[in-house]
């Protein structure tokens, strides 16, 4: 997909997009004096009444990492919701005896109905494409057939913004922008999620003046650190392989605070 037809700034490339070392901080980013330069928008704006949102989450996580705040706020709210699971993030332990890819995947479904709960989001309807975790670039044709045939008319689509260095990310964010477009009424907005770790402050590869900042505030925000964590297989360490915690402290922190950052 080209940046300059969808209208973003130049990504370079996704080398250029790398998930390595430490990444920024979430101090650096609260840091940040560009924030009260961003526009600001609330749940009724981003989602209005007579709205559905639709959630689509490369793995589970990625509904609350990227927009936990939004579902909590459009479920109190009222708005009718849905929830996309492309694959069930089966492959995120590699070789572990702790977590085989079958426990895995189950675990991480009980995971995010558990999140859901947490959001008071438990109506939230789920539906489960099944492709393999990591594979999504090589099934772009089969996740844009089940697109189509859940998104319609006024729906409010989120999925991770099309750039954001995960290739799972990528291809999610990539494809649900194509869909989008061919369903006259549906809007798509677009949630940062690894971008904030290879990313820096006013970074010129973001589209900041697309951006819409939504505040959580103290309801919303404790509503999504709670949902984040029900996710422990990502949040400990695997002693069967001696692998760190996919989401260790440092990532969380990037992720779960006060505001929620889309691009539309």
């Amino acid at each position: 997909m080209s940046a300059a037809a969808a209208g973003f700034p130049d990504p370079g490339t996704p080398e250029d997009r790398v998930i390595a070392g430490q990444g920024t901080t979430a101090a650096q980013w609260r840091a940040w004096m560009g924030w009260p330069g961003l526009q600001a928008a609330t749940v009724d704006e981003l989602v209005p009444a007579g709205h559905r949102l639709v959630v689509v989450a490369p793995h589970p996580d990625d509904e609350v990492l990227g927009s936990g705040g939004l579902l909590a706020g459009t479920a109190h709210a009222g708005r009718e919701q849905l929830l996309v699971a492309v694959t069930d993030g089966q492959g995120s332990h590699p070789g572990s005896l702790r977590w085989p890819e079958k426990e895995l995947g189950a675990q991480r479904r009980r995971e995010t109905a558990a999140a859901l709960r947490v959001l008071g989001a438990e109506a939230c309807t789920v539906v489960r494409i099944g492709i393999d975790d990591g594979s999504i670039a090589a099934a772009r044709a089969e996740l844009a057939d089940a697109l189509a045939a859940v998104v319609r008319p006024a729906d409010v689509v989120v999925s991770p913004w099309r750039f954001d260095g995960h290739p799972d990310h990528e291809a999610v964010g990539q494809t649900a922008a194509a869909v989008i477009a061919q369903v006259n009424g549906a809007s798509h907005l677009e949630a940062p999620i690894w971008a904030w770790h290879w990313a820096v402050p006013g970074d010129r590869r973001m589209p900041w003046q697309r951006a819409a900042v939504l505040h959580l505030g103290p309801f919303l925000a404790w509503r999504k650190g709670g949902a984040a964590r029900c996710f422990t297989s990502q949040l400990e360490p695997d002693p069967s392989t001696g692998a760190d915690a996919i989401l260790p402290p440092s990532v969380v922190a990037r992720l779960v605070h006060s505001r929620e950052v889309f691009f539309r």
